[in-house]
């Protein structure tokens, strides 16, 4: 896990809940139970700040790191999608944004990418199709002109769904976390006995989770397999992260206390399961 993906993940999960804030030694120590060193856990937080995700933010004397609200905006957007804490009902549309040429090839990949984390796919060089609007669409452009609209599909939007996006590749992915989850089934009740061990394997799903955001833009069902996979997963991931969310909670909640440590970081229920 990465240094960076991991101090994002740490702060959507479990901090953002908690004020947004935390003392650089609890992370330090959070993420040690992850098998992320101290300096890397460092530098993520420096870069992350210089970037605008997180500022310096001493409470009570004690020197520690607050999501900036352009984070916590990203993280809330984030959150609800993992754990689709709204519905996202689908009128029949789609939304298409024709955005002039970027001539900066890094600045162009930036959008790109930018865009598919929202759910969009390149329909020609410079137009995106996706399911519905996004909020974060003027970020994700970085000012770049560009009109956008929405219009109802002359056609097949199954096989709209099937051109533009892997839907094949996504549904493997699918089925092989589904795989790594049932085999992680049977260690949960012991895992709940053990908080420090119930927090690393609760992030590593949480991490392998939060990665269909860049590869799924979720479709509406009208426009899916029957038996699209990621329904199943997504029961999966619900019913571990919820048995496992008690004791991760005692272990960050202790960790921010600043209590001494009760256990060494272990993983050998994760690695059991992969």
């Amino acid at each position: 896990m990465h240094a960076r993906a991991a101090v994002f993940d740490l702060y959507g999960d479990h901090l953002a809940a908690r004020g947004g804030w935390a003392p650089i030694a609890s992370v330090v120590r959070l993420l040690a139970a992850v098998d992320v060193a101290a300096p890397a856990v460092r530098t993520a937080v420096s870069r992350l700040s210089r970037e605008g995700w997180l500022e310096p933010e001493e409470r009570e004397g004690i020197r520690g790191y607050a999501a900036t609200p352009r984070a916590e905006r990203r993280l809330r957007s984030a959150w609800d999608r993992i754990y689709r804490t709204t519905e996202q009902p689908w009128n029949g549309t789609w939304h298409v944004v024709v955005c002039e040429h970027v001539a900066d090839r890094r600045r162009r990949d930036r959008i790109s990418a930018s865009l598919g984390y929202l759910g969009y796919a390149r329909m020609a060089a410079d137009t995106w199709v996706g399911p519905r609007v996004s909020g974060e669409l003027d970020t994700a452009l970085e000012g770049q002109p560009a009109h956008s609209f929405e219009g109802r599909l002359s056609g097949d939007g199954d096989g709209l769904a099937r051109d533009l996006w892997d839907l094949q590749g996504l549904a493997r992915a699918y089925d092989g976390f589904i795989r790594s989850a049932d085999r992680l089934t049977d260690e949960v009740p012991a895992l709940t006995r053990q908080p420090e061990q119930a927090f690393a394997v609760r992030t590593d799903l949480v991490h392998e989770w939060r990665k269909f955001l860049f590869s799924d833009p979720g479709l509406p069902a009208q426009v899916l397999p029957a038996d699209w996979p990621g329904h199943a997963a997504a029961q999966r991931f619900d019913r571990l992260t919820q048995a496992l969310r008690p004791a991760a909670s005692t272990f960050v909640d202790a960790c921010l206390a600043g209590e001494p440590d009760a256990t060494s970081p272990a993983r050998a229920a994760l690695q059991s399961s992969d």
